[in-house]
């Protein structure tokens, strides 16, 4: 099952284990119970702390295994065969229920040890997706540190007619004692914060009570993070409040054009971001969310859970999100057939007829990629010419289940109330109305600037954008902005990086030029 190499790297992780622990089979005579029979036995192979047992207790999905101390309570487990993207989640899952202890901030392990009930998690994932791994981990370290909570990831692929039973159509998908608890990714504090009640209003009342700071960055992207860096270097007090730290980054799988680096994944360049912000002692407030901005000579700005933060200099960083294509049954069928991740949610599909929406290289680059797990692809873009690439575009046109439609204008969703059936489309050259019947809906047509809490208060182009000038300034006097949410041209990575960086030292140079009153220096 694991190479040589792979053995290798394991026996190393596992020489870390401060405890024995126990590897408790529950199977059947099906080839994935192979699979796990052979990647126990690897597992155990790789340290004497570990013992496999196949047990006869009846559990809900076999074939299955838990991680438990030994003796202990089977908390953590796995149904299916965790390789691809959530190998890594079973080599933590061993290490910390073995007594190596989770990289988790101090509060947060003592809040999730006191969270009191009886919680049932369970897990849907694809090994192909990306978005996966952080939900399966961050449940599996709060069944680790709370004995009142139970996991179990489960491999959609092993469990095909659970999906179906379950109308799942989207993973990460999350069930918490038998009813649907969230989808997509979450971040274990957006998981904590979920279930443990009176968490945001005291959360709230403690960010409203810090100091203010010399400058706050809105929003945890490149941008965001490129400033937060920029801005603690010059030695003064920064903070960096995000609904996510990341930002649409984490959505991102391949990433091959940021320069000097040949190639990574978008978790594991937030990872890196964030590690560097947090060198500089940057005050990072995950989770919050802004609502508004009120210009001042100390500037404030008001976050959804209630926190008011104040800065002297404020720079936005909010980012953008997918652009939806607005037509009907579009939101009803969200997580139901209509899609946004390909990486994630196209095994889903396996063997069915999908459509993406868009021409543009992130539509193009989905279809091909769908091309090989899916019966039939079909291209519709509004425009009268694909615009990929060419070397795209070439090797989509090679793929034989796949169907281009140009000067396509989707108008409706189509469902049978549970799940999508149909897409609706005009020819727009002839002005004919036509029905494709699928499963499922890529939708890939380009972004729409976070920028909707700021209207009325910052100048915005008609685009949503928020205008910037060379430095970064925005019309609000002591507001910077930079990265995605702005006018700047080319929505890349490396460009939003860029942009945070200078904005960062247009908001200090700001700072020395302006007096500080009495109340702000408070």
């Amino acid at each position: 099952m694991l190479d040589a190499t792979l053995k290798t790297q394991l026996a190393g992780y596992l020489g870390r284990l401060t405890q024995p622990i126990e590897l408790v089979a529950s199977l059947d005579d099906s080839s994935t119970a192979d699979e796990i029979r052979t990647l126990l036995a690897d597992i155990a192979d790789s340290s004497p702390m570990v013992q496999v047992i196949e047990s006869s207790d009846a559990a809900e999905f076999v074939p299955s295994f838990a991680v438990r101390t030994v003796g202990g309570e089977s908390r953590v487990r796995f149904a299916g065969v965790p390789l691809g993207h959530e190998f890594t989640s079973l080599v933590l899952a061993l290490l910390q229920v073995g007594g190596y202890p989770p990289k988790v901030d101090a509060a947060l392990i003592e809040q999730i040890r006191g969270i009191e009930g009886n919680f049932e998690f369970q897990t849907f994932v694809s090994l192909s997706c990306h978005n996966c791994p952080d939900v399966v981990q961050a449940l599996n370290v709060m069944a680790v540190l709370n004995p009142r909570i139970r996991h179990t990831m489960v491999e959609g692929g092993a469990f095909q007619s659970v999906v179906t039973a379950r109308d799942i159509l989207s993973v990460p998908s999350v069930f918490l004692n038998g009813e649907l608890f969230g989808s997509g990714r979450m971040t274990l504090e957006e998981i904590v914060a979920k279930i443990d009640t009176g968490a945001e209003r005291r959360r709230a009342s403690e960010l409203s009570a810090r100091a203010p700071y010399d400058i706050l960055v809105v929003g945890g992207g490149p941008a965001g993070s490129a400033a937060a860096i920029y801005a603690a270097r010059k030695g003064i007090r920064t903070g960096i409040a995000a609904e996510r730290f990341g930002g649409q980054v984490l959505d991102t799988l391949g990433i091959d054009n940021f320069i000097s680096v040949a190639h990574t994944e978008g978790p594991k360049l937030v990872v890196a971001l964030e590690q560097h912000v947090r060198e500089y002692g940057v005050d990072i407030m995950n989770l919050e969310r802004a609502e508004s901005l009120v210009p001042g000579e100390l500037i404030a700005v008001k976050m959804k859970s209630g926190a008011v933060l104040k800065a002297r200099s404020v720079v936005l960083s909010t980012g953008a999100r997918w652009r939806e294509m607005n037509v009907p049954g579009e939101a009803q069928y969200r997580n139901k057939g209509v899609a946004y991740c390909p990486h994630c949610d196209g095994p889903l599909f396996k063997g069915k007829p999908v459509a993406v929406i868009g021409g543009g290289n992130s539509g193009v680059e989905a279809a091909i990629d769908l091309a090989g797990i899916v019966s039939h692809v079909t291209v519709l873009e509004f425009a009268s010419t694909l615009r990929a690439d060419a070397v795209l575009l070439r090797k989509l046109k090679s793929l034989p289940n796949v169907t281009i439609l140009t000067d396509a204008q989707s108008t409706e969703v189509v469902g049978d109330g549970e799940r999508v059936t149909a897409l609706r489309y005009i020819q727009r050259t002839d002005g004919s109305t036509h029905e494709i019947s699928l499963a499922g809906i890529f939708v890939q047509i380009g972004l729409v600037p976070n920028t909707d809490w700021l209207k009325g208060t910052v100048k915005l182009s008609p685009r949503g954008e928020i205008e910037v000038d060379p430095r970064g300034e925005t019309s609000v006097p002591g507001v910077f902005a930079a990265g995605d949410c702005t006018t700047v041209p080319y929505k890349q990575i490396v460009i939003a990086v860029g942009e945070g960086a200078k904005a960062a030292l247009g908001a200090f140079d700001h700072l020395i030029r302006v007096p500080v009153a009495e109340s702000a220096a408070a």
